[in-house]
């Protein structure tokens, strides 16, 4: 019979063997950023030196005593922030995810990235009222705990919803301004004071970590062969390695060399490139091509 040939035993292998690998990598990249998450909240929130360390890249403002740092850019932060949180642009954000859903028929998919939204939103504010910030001693640490920020989890778990989604010859038209969004919003939440570098860290790490779930459920009820994505050749793999590379050397240039706004703005851009790049090279292209005599589960 044909389907005992060595060409379809063949198949069948090659099938297995490219729709393994994608959900190791999630798998990976999940548990890694949950693993990350829990460090960071140990380490910043829990030690001594880690909140000093927050305090350093967040001091105290030289008058008022707050943490909304005195600079040309506390003005365009707060428009930053004012805009993204208002109800209409958030409802019009979801409405373009619909949109985007249907027109790619893709409704499985987009009902994932918006399950993604909604779960890590939900989680940032269930974190934020369990956990609680203890009083180690630090001059510019409160107890006020603001682990993860919620802000910035919903802008993250936004952009990841719509990579989820959008055609794969679009992801990188959207994920270059997108992550650039994302990280005017994570400068914008220290720079007018409401959050930490930890905050930052900490929502962005969340918002992958739930993407990487949602992906990897996805992943598991296609029966459909995965093929191999350009963004996980070498070419793509280069790229993000000159990326990753070059936001370590920014947040260690705010680390070091610099203070108030500037460290703000560095760090927090540094901690968006370094987690969101990993997670746009991982996610799985949406639709992936059937092979023969397969269906693919998503609904068309």
């Amino acid at each position: 019979m044909a389907s005992n040939s060595p060409n379809a035993v063949n198949a069948h292998r090659s099938t297995h063997r490219s729709a393994g690998p994608p959900r190791g990598r999630l798998a990976g990249l999940g548990g890694g950023c949950l693993l990350a998450l829990v460090l960071t909240c140990v380490v910043f929130v829990w030690t001594r030196a880690g909140q000093r360390l927050d305090g350093e890249l967040l001091p105290r403002a030289e008058r008022g005593g707050g943490y909304a740092q005195e600079t040309a850019l506390a003005e365009p932060a707060g428009t930053v922030l004012s805009f993204f949180g208002d109800l209409s642009f958030m409802a019009a954000i979801f409405v373009a995810l619909l949109v985007v859903t249907a027109w790619n028929r893709r409704f499985l998919t987009g009902v994932a990235g918006i399950g993604v939204v909604l779960c890590s939103v939900a989680a940032a504010r269930v974190l934020k009222l369990v956990l609680a910030r203890p009083d180690l001693g630090v001059a510019s640490s409160t107890t006020h705990n603001s682990f993860p920020s919620g802000h910035v989890t919903a802008a993250a778990s936004l952009l990841l919803a719509f990579v989820l989604v959008v055609a794969p010859p679009l992801r990188w038209w959207l994920a270059v301004p997108g992550v650039a969004g994302v990280a005017a919003v994570s400068a914008a939440t220290m720079i007018s004071g409401w959050h930490r570098l930890s905050d930052v860290l900490g929502g962005l790490l969340l918002a992958v970590a739930v993407t990487c779930v949602a992906a990897s459920l996805l992943q598991g009820r296609r029966r459909s062969a995965d093929t191999p994505r350009a963004s996980a050749s070498a070419t793509g793999r280069t790229v993000v390695a000159l990326v990753s590379g070059a936001a370590v050397v920014g947040t260690a240039a705010a680390l070091a060399a610099v203070d108030g706004a500037a460290a703000a703005v560095l760090a927090a851009c540094g901690c968006t490139v370094l987690t969101l790049v990993p997670a746009l090279v991982v996610l799985p292209a949406p639709g992936a091509t059937p092979s023969a005599g397969a269906q693919s589960t998503d609904l068309r």
